[in-house]
């Protein structure tokens, strides 16, 4: 991958990571965790649906690709699988649309301190690199992940005194991936972060402080988290961090612009550029791009992963010159507000409408950059 020039997104169309899963890859996962289909042939079924899934985003122009996360059930889960210290509970958020219905879901829990059992997204990268002259991009969740969506009761205090300690401990497994993947070609990492896009939202805020949580001090306990997992990283490895508002099934778990977070997390956090949601009135509006510092860019997700509905292409443009009164045209990008499959069940869209949505981000890019 050829550096962008300082404060620019590597690529002025983007995609936030996970794709769809095709229905023989959800079919295997189900198979697997039955018994019913050996280790070989899994890995073979995965093998083949990313070789897919890898010519989807060349032949939709994407000059970034990813494995569309086809070796995960979610798209925290493998990284939570691998690292030793980690179990699952309930979480104390719940998933809801617009029309008020709720779904539950799982969140991390250290129960012991915490290490990495093995390599995380080595093999990720690994494959996708032998299909493909694009460039491979990985993501992991944030560190956040891990403490957020049980903040009252994330660890076992008996193994870890205070959140600090922990996020040390947490940021080292980040240093040792983001290391090998670099080594292993890997230049472009992007951090999946939803804690510090629910605490943008004034419900949740006032959840936060009901249970005794001070919701700026999350804050800035979460941008010191992801400074210390890309503490020390190569000098030629880019990272992106994509604040997500939660994305299950066309499910959100939070609404509200950044206009409350934007001076601490866009000033502080030691990234190169930010992936970030703007596709609904959800979102708020650009002003909070003020907070973001000229050495470092903006991919705006003005295209919805959630909705097979395309945006139109002067939309997309007259969207991304409002955003450009707060932070130069050259310093933004293009992409989905989100995946289209945080976990194995999928955004409510087809893989054609996800094609053309990969394809539109592409053209946009070229109506509005050239």
């Amino acid at each position: 991958m050829i550096p962008a020039p300082a404060g620019r997104p590597p690529f002025r169309a983007d995609h936030i990571g996970s794709l769809l899963r095709p229905k023989a890859l959800r079919e295997a996962f189900r198979k697997h965790a039955a018994g019913e289909m050996s280790d070989a042939d899994f890995r073979a079924a995965q093998d083949a649906a990313i070789r897919d899934v890898v010519r989807l985003q060349e032949e939709c122009g994407m000059q970034v690709v990813t494995d569309g996360e086809f070796r995960r059930i979610s798209y925290w889960e493998k990284f939570v699988r691998l690292t030793a210290g980690l179990v699952i509970k309930d979480a104390v958020f719940t998933f809801h649309d617009e029309h008020g219905h709720e779904s539950a879901f799982t969140a991390p829990y250290a129960e012991a301190r915490v290490s990495r059992r093995a390599p995380i997204t080595a093999d990720e990268i690994a494959f996708v690199s032998k299909l493909t002259k694009a460039n491979p991009k990985v993501t992991m969740p944030s560190p956040s992940t891990m403490h957020f969506y049980r903040f009252t009761d994330w660890g076992d205090p008996r193994v870890y005194a205070d959140p600090e300690a922990f996020f040390v401990d947490l940021g080292k497994i980040y240093q040792q991936e983001i290391a090998e993947l670099s080594a292993a070609g890997c230049k472009y990492v992007q951090l999946d972060e939803v804690a510090i896009a629910i605490l943008c939202d004034p419900a949740a805020r006032e959840k936060v402080k009901a249970a005794g949580g001070h919701p700026d001090r999350l804050v800035d306990l979460y941008v010191e988290a992801i400074n210390q997992a890309v503490k020390n990283r190569p000098a030629d490895v880019t990272v992106g961090v994509h604040v997500c508002r939660g994305n299950y099934k066309g499910m959100y778990l939070s609404e509200g612009g950044y206009d409350s977070v934007g001076e601490r997390f866009f000033g502080r956090t030691n990234v190169n550029h930010f992936l970030l949601e703007f596709d609904t009135p959800r979102a708020g509006g650009f002003d909070p791009l003020k907070f973001v510092p000229k050495n470092k860019g903006v991919v705006l997700g003005l295209v919805s992963s959630k909705t097979p509905q395309l945006e139109p292409i002067d939309t997309l443009k007259r969207r991304a010159e409002e955003a450009a009164k707060y932070v130069d045209l050259d310093r933004l990008a293009i992409s989905p507000q989100c995946g289209f499959a945080s976990t194995m069940g999928g955004n409510p869209v087809t893989e054609a409408d996800e094609r053309a949505k990969l394809r539109l981000c592409v053209d946009a890019a070229k109506a509005i950059w050239g």
